[in-house]
């Protein structure tokens, strides 16, 4: 994702929400959203999704963490997460792949740029492999639909698998359908024709 992204940011600490709504739009992006704690960061993303979130960990009623946590249940979102120190026990806490960037306060606007760029890269990166799995589960759910028409095919009409798979693939042209939706016209046809139970 590049250009513009719309960006809500998280701060109990005025002096850091204004330093963001001044420099966020300095780098091109817009600031949609402005919260004081971790239970307000959480409305405002659910109000109307961000691209991007920026959160300090500590803050009142809900840190950023659980506040990220909870934002990207909703859908994926990315999250760089803000802290005054670096802390080994919130750092453990931050496995996670909506995790995907950390800054310690001092922050320099360079050192918000970079963090940005990197993490919507690697944002686009874990779409792009979730995209890929969803595929690939698609795919081997399609192949058992195909695997079970096959073998009505060949057990009502007498054909080989090869032949079965044949004319499957032939219906599917002649009636410009995918292999897939013949299979399931297959299936249930196959139902239609098994007896019901009527005891």
């Amino acid at each position: 994702m590049n250009g513009s992204l719309r960006v809500a940011v998280a701060d109990d600490e005025k002096d850091m929400r204004d330093y963001f709504q001044d420099v966020l739009p300095a780098l091109g992006h817009q600031v949609v959203a402005v919260a004081r704690t971790g239970r307000e960061l959480v409305e405002l993303c659910r109000a109307a999704p961000p691209d991007l979130v920026i959160t300090d960990i500590k803050m009142p009623d809900m840190d950023g963490i659980d506040a990220a946590a909870q934002i990207t249940q909703e859908g994926p979102i990315p999250v760089i997460l803000v802290s005054a120190f670096l802390d080994e026990e919130l750092l453990a806490r931050t496995a996670s792949d909506h995790i995907l960037g950390y800054l310690i306060k001092p922050i320099k606007e360079q050192h918000i740029s970079a963090a940005i760029a990197v993490a919507m890269r690697r944002f686009a990166q874990f779409q792009e492999l979730r995209k890929e799995a969803a595929d690939l589960r698609q795919a081997l759910d399609d192949r058992k639909v195909i695997e079970r028409a096959k073998g009505i095919i060949m057990r009502r009409a007498g054909l080989d698998e090869e032949q079965a798979f044949r004319r499957l693939q032939k219906l599917a042209s002649s009636k410009n359908r995918k292999l897939v939706d013949i299979a399931r016209i297959v299936l249930i046809s196959e139902e239609a024709l098994v007896p019901f139970d009527n005891s």
